[in-house]
């Protein structure tokens, strides 16, 4: 496993990635948007793997709760693409207003779900620092 230091400047660099995206979709880039949602297709399935990898690893209820909370998240990921690809092929302008309006209410819930992880993700390296200058200081008193 990284040092949490490193993990730290992984969840930064990816953050950064999500300005860029952000940025992209404001200048209306769509050259760019669509070479980014490649990328993150493929990201989103190497890091599955590796959330899989990592939850094999982990206490075997640990590992069901991380495998039901990815395996919902897939779960929503497949219904935005499945919409997406519905959009592709809808003509109507109408209709691919209402698929681009739940496109960006998909986008908002996974926004606000990141934010939860990301301070859920804050919460526990903040605790693990706070259990680790316990021991230190266990181990120094002993």
């Amino acid at each position: 496993m990284k040092p949490l230091s490193e993990q730290l400047l992984d969840l930064s660099q990816r953050a950064k990635k999500i300005e860029d995206s952000a940025a992209a979709t404001r200048q209306k880039n769509q050259a760019e948007l669509q070479r980014r949602h490649d990328q993150l297709k493929a990201d989103i399935e190497s890091t599955g793997k590796k959330l899989e990898s990592s939850a094999a690893e982990a206490k075997a209820d640990v590992r069901s709760g991380w495998a039901d909370i990815k395996r919902r998240i897939d779960e929503r990921l497949a219904t935005a693409h499945a919409k997406i690809q519905e959009r592709k092929a809808e003509r109507d302008v109408n209709r691919a207003e209402s698929l681009a309006k739940a496109a960006e209410n998909d986008a908002a819930e996974a926004i606000a779900l990141a934010v939860y992880v990301l301070d859920q993700a804050e919460f526990a390296v903040v605790t693990a620092a706070l259990d680790r200058a316990v021991a230190d200081s266990l181990r120094a008193a002993a």
